[in-house]
């Protein structure tokens, strides 16, 4: 069985969240090569690997200091959504009796172990890194305190706040005069409480507190101790009241241990066809509330009869993801915390930078009209989209708006503009994805509001996820209608759009904007198959196009022509593509990439990888552009994509990929890929052993993330002289 029937079979356990598209996929016959796990490395090891070079940022003292905390809350809910979601297929897979090597050479047990493993070097990693920020932090007279380290003023302060703010929303449990556990919500905190008599056992007491992380804050600034600045963690304000809590019970000693559970986060969705989509992703939610346990975390220090009374209440003694962790969990919320200490705390603010050809024109569609708009997030401000909305929504010209949704803003401006133009009397079309992963419930809650204003709602496409970032606003130009498309490789999300690397195409090409609203048509119309010549669209053509592509290069290769391909992705999953990108390499075409995170391809390898390099940058925004550039004789060809090459991606998703025509769009984007490619400072080498290696060397120092926004401002300089 070849690697790709393997895959099959794999999707196949997974498939009830997408209907019975796989039926209708047409998935490639393959030959693999006898060292099979040789040639590719697993997707969950990769995985960890890549939240290896997150943690590394909190380990790096160059980084500053807070800046380091907060890696630690990123590596944290990342680890999190990572058993939530990956350990969560492999736990099914486990229990679905899956012995085969479906995980790309590896059983799922294995792979399980492994991950197992890794996750507990990775936790101690954790614990020296988060050391070593609290002691710098308390070089500064900066201190992270217990309830054991308070002087008088702070416990004055501390017994107010417990009182009026803490003990209210408290809901102690008692273990004992209880049959069952208490369920434990996914990935809440709760302290294990120990209320012991000492010298007769029988009379102690066991309780359950969740701590309200989610309604209180989870770190509290205390009244200066001296020239100390002091704050402390809710879980330990709990500890402090505990004396309050259990005044009533008889005992010579009590303490507090925090554990946490994991849930598996996928969404079975229902396939009773007399409810409609929106109510089966609606149920889904409630379920995955009550999803199987994938791991345990706790408090390492805690007591083994209590650890012991847990787990067998809980039905998990021979539970495979039993993680002893710290005195502390959820470390997530590390990413707010209090802000405290000088600048030099924090990476420099930078503003964004306004564009070059959008500084001097009053509309927007002005200017798109004299040149396409490339905006590279977060050096340039997303801002110019909104107003973009803005303005479509009080110009009688434009007569409707088209856009796909995928993750939103909080408060969302985008929402904000589009409810505007419905109230302007525009026709406003919204493809919103339900499925969403972690973002269903707000997509549900926006979907009403839309729906409310008047919006038409689209919820997707059965069987696919749509995914692309897609804008279409049509307006009358004269007696012609001209349309205007934004076609991105992100979310329409003000709050990611300062955090995360990204690029839109704003356009008025009819070639291309002529696609796109067939685009749209077909989200309306799911029956109706175009065939696109501009733009690479998923899942009907993007696999076969980039192939293509691929092959054009080894054509040119072997004719002894120049051929190289440069890619900048989230991830390199998909085992086609890859075996694509061996073949090329072993042709001769030269293949430089930029893989933030999973990369199952195995590069440097004589004989099969040789002429493939592959390196990761994790600085202090997200890289999450997808860019493709390939030689073509010369001719080059630029994409920019909102799709990964994973199976997920490439066929079952509504993907878009838009060529960049624009000669001088085309060396903004080279220059960008050539930035990424010199960093010296961000960038790990990719390698088979994983071990996350810097990449140093050269004659200056080059930070991509630095670069860019620095050449884009002396473009923008040189274009105000000019």
């Amino acid at each position: 069985m070849n690697l790709y029937e393997v895959l099959n079979i794999r999707m196949a356990l997974l498939s009830s969240a997408y209907g019975n598209l796989l039926t209708s996929l047409k998935l490639k016959k393959m030959s693999l090569m006898s060292r099979e796990v040789d040639d590719y490395i697993n997707r969950e090891i990769s995985w960890l690997s890549f939240n290896e070079r997150v943690l590394q940022e909190a380990k790096d003292d160059k980084v500053p200091l807070l800046e380091r905390l907060k890696f630690l809350g990123i590596f944290s809910s990342n680890l999190d959504e990572f058993f939530s979601v990956r350990v969560g297929t492999l736990q099914r897979m486990i229990d679905a009796g899956v012995r085969s090597k479906v995980m790309v050479g590896v059983s799922p047990k294995k792979v399980m172990k492994q991950v197992h493993s890794n996750v507990l070097r990775l936790r101690d990693d954790f614990d020296k890194a988060f050391t070593e920020v609290t002691q710098e932090l308390e070089k500064h007279n900066i201190f992270i305190v217990d309830e054991t380290q308070l002087d008088d003023a702070q416990k004055s302060f501390l017994k107010v706040y417990f009182q009026t703010k803490v003990r209210p929303r408290l809901i102690p449990v008692m273990l004992k005069d209880i049959p069952d556990f208490p369920y434990l919500k996914n990935q809440v905190i709760y302290l294990l409480i120990d209320v012991r008599k000492k010298w007769n056992p029988q009379a102690s007491k066991f309780a359950l507190i969740e701590v309200p992380a989610d309604v209180l804050p989870r770190f509290i600034m205390l009244p200066d101790s001296g020239d100390k600045k002091c704050v402390i963690m809710l879980d330990d304000v709990i500890r402090f009241g505990l004396d309050d809590i259990f005044s009533t019970f008889d005992y010579d000693s009590i303490g507090a241990y925090t554990i946490k559970l994991t849930r598996d986060a996928e969404l079975d969705i229902d396939d009773d066809v007399t409810k409609s989509f929106f109510e089966k992703v609606s149920e889904s939610l409630e379920e995955r509330k009550k999803g199987q346990p994938v791991r345990f975390v706790y408090d390492r220090e805690m007591p083994y009869y209590l650890l012991d009374f847990a787990l067998t209440r809980l039905g998990i003694q021979k539970f495979e993801n039993l993680v002893p962790g710290g005195k502390y969990h959820n470390a997530k919320d590390f990413m707010g915390f209090p802000d405290v200490g000088p600048d030099s705390f924090y990476y420099e603010k930078k503003n964004p930078l306004p564009h070059k050809d959008l500084v001097t024109h009053k509309s927007i569609f002005a200017a798109i009209r004299e040149n396409d708009i490339l905006l590279h997030y977060p050096y340039q401000s997303f801002d110019y989209f909104i107003d973009l909305l803005r303005e479509a929504a009080i110009d009688p010209n434009v007569s409707s708006i088209k856009v796909t949704l995928y993750r939103v803003a909080r408060n969302s401006n985008v929402i904000n503009a589009l409810i505007n133009a419905i109230t302007n009397g525009k026709s406003v079309t919204v493809v919103i994805e339900l499925q969403a992963r972690f973002d269903e419930e707000s997509n549900i809650y926006w979907t009403q509001k839309l729906e409310d204003a008047g919006a038409r709602i689209i919820d997707g496409v059965p069987g696919l996820k749509v995914h692309s970032k897609l804008c279409h606003i049509t307006r009358t130009e004269g007696d012609k209608t001209v349309h205007y498309s934004c076609i991105g490789t992100g979310n329409f999300n003000e709050s990611t759009a300062k955090l995360y690397c990204d690029h839109m195409l704003m356009t008025c090409d009819r070639d291309i904007t002529n696609e796109v609203e067939k685009v749209f048509d077909f989200f309306s119309h799911n029956y109706k198959i175009y065939d696109y010549k501009h733009l690479i669209v998923a899942p009907l053509q993007m696999r076969n196009a980039f192939e293509k592509y691929i092959d054009n290069e080894i054509k040119n290769a072997r004719a002894g022509k120049s051929a190289y391909i440069h890619v900048k992705i989230n991830s390199l999953v998909d085992s086609e593509m890859i075996n694509k990108l061996y073949e090329a390499s072993k042709a001769g075409v030269m293949v430089r990439m930029i893989v933030r995170g999973i990369c199952s391809l195995v590069p440097g390898v004589k004989g099969l990888s040789e002429n493939i390099e592959v390196i990761s940058i994790v600085d202090k925004y997200l890289e999450h552009s997808r860019i493709f550039i390939f030689c073509n004789d010369g001719d080059e060809r630029y994409f920019i994509s909102s799709a990964d090459w994973m199976v997920r991606n490439l066929d079952r998703r509504v993907e878009v990929a838009t060529p960049i025509y624009d000669k001088a769009l085309q060396e903004e984007l080279k220059m960008y890929m050539e930035f990424q490619f010199m960093d010296n400072t961000k960038a790990r080498i990719i390698n088979d052993v994983q071990d996350n290696k810097y990449r140093r060397g050269g004659d200056r120092v080059y930070r991509a993330q630095e670069d860019t926004y620095t050449f884009l401002e002396e473009q923008l300089k040189n274009e105000v002289i000019n």
